[in-house]
């Protein structure tokens, strides 16, 4: 039972650094745009592929013998 006496104050402070982080996030607008980034995966110009450039990088670092 002593142990509550420990793991109480570790969780509210726990607690609070959560809360403490999700007001930070929301005063920075980190959540500005929630639906944009949803959506934009669903549009016909969203291209997941590789840049050609990246993987000429990759191909050209193996070396050959």
């Amino acid at each position: 039972m002593e142990i509550l006496g420990i793991l109480i104050p570790v969780s509210l402070i726990l607690g609070g650094l959560g809360l403490a982080a999700f007001f930070w996030a929301m005063r920075t607008k980190q959540f500005d745009d929630p639906e944009g980034d949803a959506n934009r995966i669903l549009t016909k110009d969203y291209d997941d592929r590789p840049k050609p450039d990246a993987a000429t990088r990759e191909t050209s670092s193996v070396r050959k013998s």
